[in-house]
């Protein structure tokens, strides 16, 4: 028997569930990471564009070129932003555009854009909106801002699972897998004369635990068993003088019970020579299977089956080869009528039935199809055959009609009417 440890076990089991555990928290907390560097990116967005917004509005307001572009210049360099855009309105023109990238492809849908209107104040109570600016996060700087957060969580959570798997292993070796293995020595070491040792575990607990436990009910178990086996060598040596006389007995009579029971059998229900069901067994079962079909409306078919030329078979082969072709088509039928409810029956020299509850014509005609073609893959050799080389069978096929039948023998009879136009349509067919 394989040995597999427990202790391993647990141990897989616990990586397992920090690894699931490890890739949710990574995952939340890389979640946790990205939404807080978006909002303080979002935030140094928000004091860059308070710092600059009025210097930048009266640098348009006042046409200095040289000193909005100083300011713009200023507001692209600092670390969080990634792309500026100035859009400058120009009455009875096209509005002026100014952009200053840090990176050449530095547009991201990812990092956080702020969109602001300059207004200048050219005297105490007025606003003129002078241009639009629009200030774009670095998506570059956030990635790596959310690559280092991620890389310390990651071996955070690593470290961890790693730790709490070498505790467990540790405390479930030395807690119980010693121990456990020193009861497995002890069991295997156990025989009738050694039942009196009883088990002792070399370990320090105050409290009763499972272990304990096991101890106890381990050393009651011998105890009892030696007290058993105590016992029944006293009750051997009292009916040791009985004991084989009996059991011949015994053993005689039931014998000739089972013998009669299965002479019995064989003879109320089964074909001696097929081990199908007979034709007694077959009569007592197809009004059961009628008056179940009637009272439930459930449709029920039946299949009349007769071996083709095998008086010929018999004249070419002789009999005995006759009854070993008989076994060979009732092993057949057995095949492919095996289903629970489905009786295959002798009812002739080389006549079968088949009762086939909950089928209709069609299944019936498939069933009998598959039936013909299992045959067929035997190759029972049939010289005396006019329509195949080898054994085939013709087959009528019959379903319950419940306006037109009140007992079963009158489905029969339109089976029995469907063989006969089988075998004048030429044999080895199926007929319905």
């Amino acid at each position: 028997m394989k040995f597999s440890s427990l202790g391993r076990r647990l141990v897989m089991a616990t990586l397992l569930f920090c690894l699931l555990f490890t890739l949710a928290m990574v995952s939340l907390r890389t979640w946790i990471a990205w939404e807080s560097n978006l909002a303080d990116m979002n935030s140094e967005l928000v004091l860059i564009d308070q710092v600059f917004q009025n210097t930048l509005s009266h640098a348009i307001w006042e046409m200095d070129r040289e000193s909005l572009n100083k300011q713009l210049a200023s507001v692209a360099s600092a670390a969080p932003v990634g792309r500026v855009v100035l859009n400058i309105p120009r009455p009875g023109q096209s509005a002026e555009v100014i952009e200053l990238k840090k990176y050449a492809d530095a547009s991201s849908d990812k990092a956080p854009v702020l969109h602001r209107q300059l207004v200048a104040q050219p005297y105490a109570g007025a606003h003129e909106i002078v241009g639009e600016l629009t200030i774009e996060g670095d998506a570059n700087l956030l990635r790596e801002r959310l690559w280092g957060e991620a890389r310390g969580i990651v071996i955070t959570q690593v470290i961890q699972s790693l730790l709490l798997a070498g505790l467990i292993m540790t405390m479930f070796n030395r807690l119980v897998t010693v121990h456990v293995v020193h009861i497995a020595r002890h069991l295997g070491e156990l025989a009738p004369q050694s039942l009196g040792n009883h088990l002792r575990l070399h370990r320090s607990v105050r409290r009763q635990d499972e272990l304990g436990l096991l101890e106890f009910q381990v050393n009651e178990l011998q105890d009892n068993l030696h007290a058993h086996l105590e016992r029944q060598r006293s009750d051997e040596l009292a009916i040791a003088s009985s004991r084989d006389h009996l059991a011949e007995l015994v053993e005689a009579r039931t014998a000739q019970l089972k013998a009669a029971n299965q002479s019995l059998e064989a003879l109320s229900r089964h074909d001696a020579l097929t081990g199908l069901a007979n034709r007694r067994y077959f009569d007592e079962l197809k009004d059961v299977e009628f008056r179940r079909a009637m009272r439930h409306k459930t449709p029920l078919a039946v299949l009349m089956c007769d071996v083709d030329f095998f008086k010929f078979y018999n004249d070419t082969y002789g009999h005995m080869q006759g009854d070993e072709c008989l076994k060979q088509v009732a092993e057949t039928l057995r095949g492919v009528f095996g289903r629970s409810g489905e009786l295959a029956a002798r009812v002739g020299g080389e006549e079968f039935v088949v009762v086939l509850p909950n089928i209709n014509a069609e299944q019936a005609c498939n069933a009998a199809q598959r039936l013909c073609a299992s045959l067929a893959a035997r190759e029972l050799p049939h010289s005396g055959s006019t329509v195949s080389p080898f054994v085939t069978l013709s087959i009528g096929v019959a379903e319950l009609d419940p306006q037109t039948m009140d007992h079963f023998d009158q489905l029969l009879q339109r089976a029995d009417q469907a063989l006969y136009r089988a075998k004048s349509q030429g044999r080895n067919r199926v007929a319905l």
